[in-house]
């Protein structure tokens, strides 16, 4: 991809944000990974512990010419619950935080007129932190491109991931791949 931008999301299990991602026009890479907490090179299950500050979040890289960050960042809050405190479903700690990690002051307001559009057209208000950058863990191997995979497979996944890919294809039409 000639023109490429990155933005970092946390939307519950990573699997979940990930598949959505993977069918989003403009969107060249989608890698699962850890944000925003207090441990270098934490594992899954450190992660999973709830002790590590760390977020399961997905770093986007997309093509700013094809998709904007003001889309990517409106798909991403509405393919998951803005609105559940540090949990999504079933998925319960703060590891499941709905959060946005801004790379540079640009993104933190375009992710401040996200949540604000957001909650302009909506009930609820939306708990969605702008947290400030920090280090990037990639995910262990087996978590990347974990639908196409295992995810297939997996009770949890088959619950949780063709539901939020039904409501990006239904509110976001024009933004899925072919």
């Amino acid at each position: 991809m000639a023109n490429s931008e990155q933005a970092i999301v946390a939307g519950g299990c990573f699997w979940c944000t990930e598949a959505v991602f993977r069918d989003v026009i403009g969107v060249s890479e989608v890698e699962s990974g850890y944000i925003g907490g207090t441990v270098a090179n934490p594992t899954y299950k450190q992660v999973c512990s709830g002790d590590t500050g760390h977020a399961e979040a997905i770093r986007v890289t997309y093509d700013p010419d094809v998709i904007t960050l003001p889309e990517i960042y409106d798909v991403f809050l509405g393919t998951h619950d803005p609105t559940q405190l540090n949990r999504q479903g079933n998925d319960v700690g703060t590891q499941y935080r709905s959060a946005i990690f801004p790379l540079d002051d640009a993104q933190r307001e375009e992710a401040e007129a996200a949540i604000a559009r957001w909650n302009a057209e909506h009930d609820r208000e939306a708990v969605t932190t702008i947290e400030d950058p920090s280090e990037w863990y990639p995910a262990e191997d087996y978590h990347q491109e974990y639908w196409e995979g295992e995810g297939q497979r997996n009770p949890y996944c088959l619950a949780t991931i063709p539901p939020k890919l039904m409501k990006l294809r239904k509110s976001f039409q024009d933004k899925v791949k072919a």
